[in-house]
């Protein structure tokens, strides 16, 4: 498996990636849902009565007089209304709809750099695991065949049987070592199947990764990079955005509300006479309406205070941000660089221990050396070479990390 099949995996596979893809596809409908309110609201209404007789009296309740009334009654009503003027609440719900939508997005952009960044680092602690794996099977070959040579040289008596035994020992250190990387490639293996969305299957790491030639631009190309790509940044300027709407939508409710109204309305009987007359009645108006919250004035105010508090908030978090980006790049970047230094350190020391071994061996073959300089030198030898290995994979590890924090992993 290459790094890029990982990542497509990750995409395709991973629940609160897809978790996040339907909150875009809900903010998504939200913006809907705003524009909506551009619409006209029109509102109908229909019913049917039984109307009884009518009965008029004196005020002292005496000389009551009955009516007969038309016992059938119906009503039907058509109002419909257009905002034309709102303060700008209705243009800043939209654009707030359309900020969260953008926040959603941004969201899943944060996760998908999460996911992949979690995943890569479980895939490359199996290489290094199964790279060890590789020394410690070298290793163990070689000290069989010394335990051999020692074997031949006891039988010639030139080595003590205590020789061997130490050797058997130190064997059997290293298939004990070997154990237990072998427990915990299938550990991470098994982890790694779960983040993909796999079943249980045998994940074989991508051997050519340690020798890609990866990039070495500069800090101020990543510094730039992270301004214009990182989900920190994007997320906190569309904070501040969507704080200056709300501050937009705070300030609105203090203007007057103008709208358009129309209404159509055909009822009977007309009862507002005595006796009631047994007709229907249709009485219809166009016109303009205009609303006015007087206690805005006084109440109003404070929430307006509150909203530019938010967006001064916003813009200081943004620049907190920045800089606390602008750390982690440099950091980022840094180690980047160190790795570099550690391998070349390494690959030094893995060729002073192979030929302090040789040597070692050559003297104690010549019996001018004891076994436990061997061992000593046997040790040396296993810990530069999977130091080694490490330093390798740490490279590809801080290079994605520093991809990851710039936003681009």
């Amino acid at each position: 498996m290459t790094v890029d099949e990982l990542f497509q995996l990750v995409e395709s596979n991973s629940k609160t990636l897809q978790e996040q893809k339907i909150s875009v596809e809900f903010a998504q409908k939200g913006i809907e849902a705003a524009r909506a309110q551009r619409l006209p609201d029109v509102n109908a209404s229909l019913s049917a009565s039984y109307n009884g007789n009518v009965v008029v009296m004196d005020r002292d309740f005496t000389n009551a007089k009955g009516f007969s009334s038309p016992h059938f009654g119906n009503s039907f009503a058509l109002e419909a209304q257009q905002v034309v003027y709102a303060g700008g609440a209705i243009d800043a719900g939209i654009r707030m709809a359309e900020l969260q939508r953008d926040m959603a997005q941004n969201i899943e952009h944060s996760t998908l750099n999460n996911e992949r960044f979690k995943a890569l680092g479980q895939y490359l602690d199996l290489f290094k695991i199964q790279n060890r794996m590789q020394v410690y099977e070298q290793n163990i070959a070689l000290t069989s065949r010394l335990i051999d040579d020692i074997r031949a040289k006891q039988e010639q008596g030139m080595a003590l049987k205590n020789d061997v035994t130490r050797y058997e020992l130190q064997m059997e250190t290293l298939k004990l070592g070997l154990r237990r990387l072998q427990d915990q490639q299938a550990i991470l293996n098994y982890q790694l199947c779960h983040t993909l969305g796999l079943e249980d299957v045998a994940i074989l790491p991508d051997s050519t990764l340690i020798d890609l030639a990866l990039g070495q631009d500069g800090e101020g190309y990543w510094q730039q990079t992270a301004l214009t790509s990182s989900p920190q940044i994007e997320q906190s300027e569309l904070s501040t955005q969507m704080a200056e709407q709300q501050l937009r939508i705070a300030k609105s409710e203090r203007l007057p509300k103008l709208a358009v109204v129309a209404a159509d309305n055909f009822s009977g009987p007309f009862t507002y006479d005595i006796p009631p007359i047994d007709k229907n009645i249709n009485y219809w108006y166009v016109g303009v309406g205009l609303r006015y919250n007087l206690s805005s004035l006084f109440k109003q105010n404070k929430k307006v205070r509150q909203a530019e508090t938010g967006v001064q908030r916003s813009q200081a978090q943004q620049k907190v941000v920045a800089e606390s980006l602008d750390n982690q790049v440099q950091q980022a970047w840094t180690l980047y660089q160190q790795t570099y230094a550690d391998l070349d350190t390494q690959r030094k020391s893995v060729q002073l221990a192979r030929q302090n071994y040789q040597v070692v061996s050559d003297r104690y073959l010549n019996q001018l050396a004891l076994i436990t300089d061997m061992l000593d030198a046997s040790n040396i030898r296993l810990n530069a070479e999977l130091q080694e290995v490490d330093a390798r994979i740490n490279i590809v590890f801080a290079y994605y990390k520093m991809k990851y924090i710039a936003g681009t992993i």
